[in-house]
């Protein structure tokens, strides 16, 4: 890949790369991290204008991200016509500039070949890609975004129309303004809106004015700006126009403070720090201009919120609420819910662009039609009309007709209702892809109140997870044994661990466990853990293939569960690790035993062994996280020769199952390992080298001790000399020393403090 930059100097091309080089240099090293795997930065190539310009001729892509000016970006397109090959793809970033306009005055090829490919940023993390065709585009070209971006890209694409701001931005121009609209007539304070409108109703946890601090205050100004200019006929621009621009918002931008960029904005960090040791934010206070510490408001809404889990229900008892936060949620959800319905077919010829476009680019857990089934459309029109606003006839048509969902799942697939049909249609694109929603109306395989095992067509189980953050406990246990025991006494091919969960888990459930050690019950314990440990060692050596499937937090035992299996297929958002050391414990489903097994594995006539072994003790000693499946492969949480990463969330499942499939055409269990171990002479060396770990002051006397243990199950325990064991006996070792640790108080103390301030505790 190619990285052009522009400069002024004309010294060198040394000089010249200058922007470029430093560019990227900060950019791999920035937080979050922008590359899956920092190796991949070697893919880079840099240059400037100046001096690569003509190296466009060898590109199949060529994208331009130059500063948001028409003027510029047609300067730059004039260059590529000229230079660029033949059938070459051209595409922009643009945010919001018509592509119809900065296709004017460009060649017949350029004009087919060229259309708007928009990332939102973070590019890695925010999922949408918009594909924004003019009128000249070929649709063959289209219809190549749509595919690639899917499928190697990793991304949700939306096809959208050659419209003011597109999709998402239009219609975050509505949510954003009519928030600081809501904010004013209700007389709330930031803190408060921005406590209403996170994870409370499935948005962002930022909330509206902390994600304003992030994209940057001014970003926000020039999307509203370009939608006032360019719609006229919008109705809620004919409702801004006649607004003047808050005081606060004008505070802000007279004084320069956008936000993060600018290192305050409605939010500001001080050095300060409280009584915990955090730093202290100061919040913007609405009405005096000042700032004031940020407060932790009690709010009615939210409070039903912690009560009602099961959203749709929630959203209806906010929306009741007489209380002005429930009038807030009521008057926001109901707005844009009507704005998107009448931006129809203006933006969009279909509900489920709009939906998937506000999901992978603001991060939404719905889409605002998503939301209208949930309400419930005529519910939702009958409320909306109350408050004064504006219902499209089409909805009103669409009840006339007895329609009154806009989704629904028929045969595990999702479908959409057409408005151009009058008809149900799968979702294009999706007709491959696994979302377990749609196989809730048929009877479970299996059920509990922890999980459920279903079939999901071909001779598959999928065993999903469902407790809260899908942590590991009893349910989840008793699940595998059934999930094992169906597919080896039934004609099944094989078994997907997967969910369609934010994560796959976020590992045991830590409260049951800290119940029971603080009870100094441990014939309770070693049953719990034993119990585990036989569980994955069944699935290690089960008679049909079994594949994990996995998403965001892999941690602890989940991580462990994925070892056992056959395999793994990793969405590229994957973040896997052994944490159980931050909670002073080691890993005691099997994750210790299973880190001396692949240590064993890849020893070899004449290896050092110990290099090997010092790498796995570091790993587990200070509960590293892959922050990407890639990167999972380098701390050996997977393997190159069984585990894979899919680039598309969407298809994690239906790969998995496409694993499991070929993995049971010709399966045979694996056969029981004998582990090489080194004893005495390996645990002489790792503890010496634990030892200036803590010297170095890396690790506390605590982590000293538990990191010992960690190295004892590695190395085989107090052996004489370099032996052969079985797992099992591995295994028994393991759990000792788990069980040596839940008997110490300070363990105890970590896990109490984790449950209670969801953060580590260093004693």
């Amino acid at each position: 890949m190619f990285l052009l930059t522009w400069t002024k100097s004309k010294n060198n091309t040394v000089a010249r790369n200058r922007i470029a080089d430093t560019s990227l240099a900060n950019a791999i090293k920035s937080k979050p991290a922008p590359l899956y795997d920092v190796a991949f930065a070697s893919r880079i190539t840099t240059g400037n204008f100046d001096d690569d310009m003509a190296q466009i001729a060898s590109c199949d892509w060529i994208i331009e991200v130059v500063v948001e000016r028409l003027d510029i970006k047609r300067q730059i397109f004039e260059k590529i016509d000229k230079l660029r090959s033949s059938g070459s793809l051209v595409t922009s970033n643009t945010s919001g500039i018509p592509i119809s306009q900065l296709a004017e005055g460009r060649s017949e090829d350029f004009r087919k070949n060229f259309c708007g490919t928009h990332f939102f940023n973070p590019a890695r993390y925010m999922a949408l890609f918009e594909v924004i065709p003019h009128s000249g585009t070929d649709e063959e070209v289209v219809d190549f975004w749509m595919r690639y971006a899917e499928v190697y890209l990793g991304k949700k694409a939306v096809h959208c129309k050659d419209t003011p701001a597109f999709i998402a931005n239009r219609i975050g121009f509505y949510s954003g303004n009519k928030v600081g609209e809501l904010t004013e007539k209700y007389g709330l304070s930031i803190e408060e809106v921005d406590k209403i409108t996170g994870e409370t109703i499935g948005w962002p946890n930022t909330g509206s004015y902390r994600l304003l601090d992030l994209v940057g205050l001014d970003t926000s100004v020039k999307v509203t700006k370009g939608v006032i200019d360019n719609c006229p006929d919008d109705e809620y621009v004919k409702v801004l126009k006649n607004r003047p621009t808050a005081k606060a918002t004008q505070f802000l931008l007279d004084n320069n403070f956008l936000g993060d960029k600018s290192g305050q904005g409605f939010y500001k960090k001080t050095e300060q720090r409280d009584e915990k040791g955090s730093r202290i934010i100061l919040a913007l206070d609405l009405k005096t201009l000042e700032y004031k510490p940020a407060q932790k408001p009690m709010i009615p809404v939210v409070g039903i919120a912690k009560k009602v889990e099961i959203m749709d229900k929630r959203l209806k008892e906010m929306m009741a609420s007489d209380e002005k936060s429930g009038h807030l949620v009521r008057d926001l959800l109901l707005g844009v819910m009507t704005y998107a319905a009448n931006r129809i077919p203006e933006i969009s010829d279909n509900i489920y662009s709009i939906d998937n476009a506000m999901k992978a680019g603001y991060a939404w857990n719905y889409g605002p039609f998503e939301y209208w089934d949930m309400i419930g459309i005529e519910d939702a029109a009958a409320m909306a009309t109350k408050i004064g606003e504006k219902v499209p006839a089409w909805i009103n048509e669409m009840l006339a007709k007895g329609i009154k969902s806009f989704y629904k799942s028929e045969n595990g697939k999702r479908k959409y209702y057409d408005l151009n049909t009058g008809t149900y249609q799968v979702i294009p694109g999706t007709e491959l892809n696994i979302h377990l929603d749609n196989y809730r109306i048929n009877a479970p395989v299996y059920k509990n109140s922890e999980c459920i095992i279903h079939d999901i067509g071909d001779g598959v189980l999928c065993f999903e997870f469902t407790s809260k953050s899908n942590a590991i406990g009893e349910g989840i246990g008793q699940g595998a044994i059934e999930a094992l025991n169906i597919a080896q006494s039934g004609d099944w091919a094989g078994i997907v661990i997967g969910n369609n969960a934010k994560n796959f888990t976020v590992g045991a459930n830590l409260m049951n466990v800290g119940m029971v050690a603080m009870q100094k019950d441990f014939a309770k314990l070693d049953e719990m853990v034993n119990g585990f440990q036989q569980i994955n060692m069944a699935m290690r050596y089960a008679p049909v293939p079994i594949v994990t499937a996995t998403q965001g937090y892999v941690f602890g035992g989940g991580c462990e569960i994925l070892m056992h299996t056959d395999a793994s297929v990793c969405h590229a958002e994957s973040y896997i690790g052994l944490v159980e050391v931050g909670v002073g414990l080691i890993p005691g489903g099997g994750g210790t035993k299973e880190f001396a097994v692949r240590a064993s594995d890849s020893f070899f006539e004449g290896d050092v062994q110990i290099p090997t072994l010092i790498e796995k003790l570091k790993t587990i000693a200070t509960a590293t996280v892959s922050t990407s499946a890639y990167e999972g492969f380098n701390h050996g949480y997977l393997l190159h020769d069984r585990d894979m990463v899919e680039i598309n969330l969407s298809s994690v499942l239906s790969t998995a199952k496409a694993k499991v499939l070929e993995l049971a055409r010709h399966y045979t269990a694996p056969i029981p390992k004998e582990v090489t171990v080194l004893g005495r002479g390996g645990l002489g060396t790792l503890y010496t080298a634990l030892n200036e770990f803590y010297l170095g002051k890396y690790m506390s006397a605590y982590d000293l001790e538990i990191a010992k243990k960690v190295a004892y199950v590695l190395c085989g325990g107090d052996l004489t000399g370099q032996q052969k064991v079985s797992e099992q006996y591995l295994l028994d070792i393991e759990r000792e020393a788990f069980l040596q640790l839940l008997g110490n108080q300070k363990t105890l103390d970590r896990i109490q403090y984790l449950l209670m301030n969801n953060k580590p505790l260093r004693n």
